[in-house]
């Protein structure tokens, strides 16, 4: 899941953490320059399904995602410290805040995520995760926001389309309704996290609390990975390709995509960066037929379409406020 995220309008990255969408862009910064940033953030993320989906050939999923947020945490938090000479120091508030939000992203989202995509291909799942910002309207709404007319109109049409890949999708492509509702529950605990990370006081330092929080949610899934019946001998047994995927999520899904939002956040309107919310799916279906040859259906992309058009409605309609000073 890609997939800091971001709480508000979009989602959240598929790096893990918690900032807001609140991009300004600044002089200095080409449009080439944000566009290249962006295509890193469009190609990572949505390729991170097609890496889960080769991990899980041979890793435990708990296990790998585990392994994988805390290759990546530790990489970020040494090259924090390096950078600033310092080790980062927070509060203990701030600690519990990320604490929270990591388990809700990385465990329960992108460990959700890795579960289901044993037995859901990956271009169904990323669609099934565009749903995302939808959830984050929905939990904006019952915390007492006032959406726009054009907004519902776009929450109401996207879960039409969810509904539709969930009853019958899956069906045609040989996944079950209940391991597409565990993709459905993924998605909303990112959004939940996504939207707390707004909410609760976070680092101000956000690169190091990244690191941090995928250190911490990265243990959670560790140590979840035997609770749920993984023994910590399957990496051991782990085929070539699973463990190069699980470096390209570690290094691109993770770091490389992470830093190019983060940078892109201050150059870019939210307008602009919230693209990536409908191109990621787009990109993982592709990638999905292309690579691991999975079928797509006409109806996956009737109900797809209806997913990605009514999250880019509710983008649109939300972004002028999120782009007001």
């Amino acid at each position: 899941m890609s997939s800091r995220a971001d709480a508000p309008v979009a989602g959240a990255s598929a790096a893990g953490g918690g900032g807001t969408l609140a991009g300004v862009r600044r002089p200095g910064a080409s449009s080439r320059a944000v566009w290249a940033a962006l295509g890193i953030v469009y190609v990572a993320w949505g390729s991170t399904y097609l890496g889960i989906r080769v991990v899980d050939r041979t890793i435990p999923p708990f296990l790998g995602a585990g392994v994988r947020f805390m290759v990546a945490g530790a990489l970020m938090l040494a090259a924090c410290t390096l950078w600033r000479r310092r080790f980062p120091r927070m509060r203990a508030r701030e600690l519990g805040s990320l604490a929270v939000v990591s388990v809700l992203l990385l465990a329960g989202g992108n460990g959700g995520v890795s579960f289901a995509e044993r037995h859901v291909p990956s271009g169904l799942a990323a669609l099934l995760v565009a749903s995302m910002p939808l959830w984050i309207l929905v939990i904006r709404t019952l915390a007492g926001d006032r959406p726009r007319r054009a907004t519902l109109i776009g929450l109401a049409v996207g879960f039409v389309g969810v509904g539709l890949l969930v009853l019958r999708g899956g069906e045609q492509q040989g996944a079950s309704v209940s391991y597409m509702l565990v993709v459905v529950v993924a998605a909303l605990s990112w959004a939940l996290g996504s939207w707390l990370s707004s909410r609760l006081p976070m680092p101000a330092d956000v690169a190091a609390g990244t690191a941090i929080e995928m250190l911490i949610g990265g243990a959670v899934l560790v140590v979840l990975a035997p609770a749920s019946g993984e023994s910590y001998g399957g990496l051991g047994h782990a085929s070539a390709d699973s463990l190069l995927a699980l470096g390209y999520l570690a290094l691109f899904g993770s770091i490389l995509a992470f830093t190019a939002y983060v940078w892109v956040l201050q150059r870019a309107p939210i307008s602009q960066i919230s693209t990536y919310a409908y191109v990621n799916p787009v990109v993982a279906v592709a990638l999905g037929a292309i690579i691991l040859g999975e079928r797509i259906t006409a109806l996956t992309l009737l109900s797809g379409a209806v997913i990605v058009v009514a999250v880019a409605l509710v983008i649109r309609a939300e972004a002028p406020r999120a782009d007001a000073p």
